[in-house]
This record gives structure tokens, C-alpha cells and sequence, in this order.
């Protein structure tokens, strides 16, 4: 990891395709789930957000600072990963995030939109 880190910090790492649409995607995925947790938690009330750690940060400081904290914090993160290689893993935890936050809340919009 130490060999990593210097080739990043220098600017001789490795560029990957993958990786930068693997980072792409996240981001991509990272701003549709804060823009539907915005709009749901606004239509349907605070109850909405089923993370209980997001929910608690929205009640300390409202929605929308909450939300760019965490989405900015998770960007962050996937940012560093990038850089560090973890290409496969940004691509995995994109899925995650498809599957268990965006999915619900265009599921919740189709249900409420009939």
C-alpha cells in the first residue's frame, strides 16, 4: 500500500478506464440517492430515511446539510479508493447503493405517483 500511496502522491499511478467510470458511476449514484432521499424526506416526512445515522444527522442539522455531508463524505471515500486502486470495489459498493437506496426510493416514488 505504501508503494501505492507514492505513486499517487507523485503523480505516476496507474490510470484505469475501469476506474474512472467505476467513480463516475458512484458519484452519479451518490447524487440521485441524496436528490431522492431530499425530495422523499421533504414529500413524506423524516420517517422516510431508513438509515438511522442519516435520519439523526438530519435531525441535528436538516436535510439538505445532512445529506451533502454524507454524499460528499461517501464521495470522499470512493475518492481515496480510486486512488488507491480499489476499483472493483467502488464498482461493488455502486451496486449496493443501486440495490438498496436508489431502487427503494424510485420504487416509493411509483407507489406514490398512482
Amino acid at each position: 500500500m505504501e508503494n501505492v500511496l507514492s505513486q499517487v502522491l507523485t503523480g505516476r499511478a496507474h490510470r484505469s478506464v475501469f476506474g474512472d467510470f467505476v467513480l463516475m458511476a458512484f458519484i452519479a449514484v451518490q447524487l440521485c440517492d441524496g436528490a431522492f432521499t431530499y425530495v422523499g424526506v421533504h414529500a413524506l416526512g423524516p420517517a422516510a430515511e431508513a438509515n438511522p445515522i442519516v435520519a439523526s444527522y438530519m435531525a441535528i442539522l436538516g436535510t439538505g446539510a445532512a445529506l451533502f455531508l454524507t454524499k460528499g463524505l461517501a464521495i470522499g471515500c470512493a475518492a481515496i479508493l480510486h486512488l488507491l486502486g480499489r476499483h472493483r470495489t467502488i464498482a461493488v459498493l455502486t451496486v449496493i447503493y443501486l440495490i438498496f437506496a436508489v431502487w427503494p426510493w424510485s420504487l416509493v416514488f411509483a407507489m406514490v405517483s398512482l
